[in-house]
């Protein structure tokens, strides 16, 4: 079945599956950590931050309202490095958002492209092999596959792909 536009109901659904997601497997984010020095505690950080970004995003009924929320928990809730980037992907992603009721497979990348051009901006060296590196991939992915379907379940699909192989290639930057 294709999706083809995000509501405020679906993007809650998004970001809350992505918390459970990341809070199951930061275990395992935490052993890629090794760009600059392996700290171990990444993914744990980048969990603690998505669960502050989530916890007041239920019943909300805007596609704005949601982005918002999620961007103002993240930063409220950063911890660490990983969480404060995390936290200006969402504050750049809720800026791309805008005022959209809804949100297509275009309005989708761009926002992930808003996010991950602040995200950088917040850095002061940005550095490639990070969770920089992956986030820009993962956008850069969005906005190919979205010129070719406005299916959004086959947009992301893409990104992760393209996410992937990113994330693979950083012990090589």
């Amino acid at each position: 079945m294709e999706l083809t536009k995000l509501t405020a109901a679906s993007l809650i659904q998004f970001f809350s599956g992505g918390c459970s997601f990341l809070t199951a497997n930061k275990d395992s984010v935490d052993a890629l950590n090794v760009f600059p020095v392996p700290d171990g505690d990444t993914g744990t950080n980048m969990s603690l931050t998505m669960n502050s970004a989530v916890k007041d995003i239920a019943g909300l009924n805007t596609v704005p309202e949601v982005a918002d929320a999620v961007s103002t928990g993240a930063l409220m809730g950063a911890r660490g490095n990983s969480g404060v980037i995390l936290s200006q992907l969402f504050r750049g992603f809720a800026q791309g958002v805008g005022n959209k009721k809804i949100l297509s497979a275009d309005d989708f990348a761009y926002a992930l492209q808003k996010g991950v051009e602040l995200a950088y901006k917040s850095v002061m060296k940005p550095v490639e092999g990070t969770i920089l590196t992956v986030s820009k991939a993962v956008a850069a992915g969005c906005i190919q596959k979205a010129q070719t379907t406005k299916d959004i379940k086959e947009v992301m699909a893409f990104a992760l792909y393209e996410g992937q192989k990113a994330l693979d290639n950083t012990p090589n930057q």
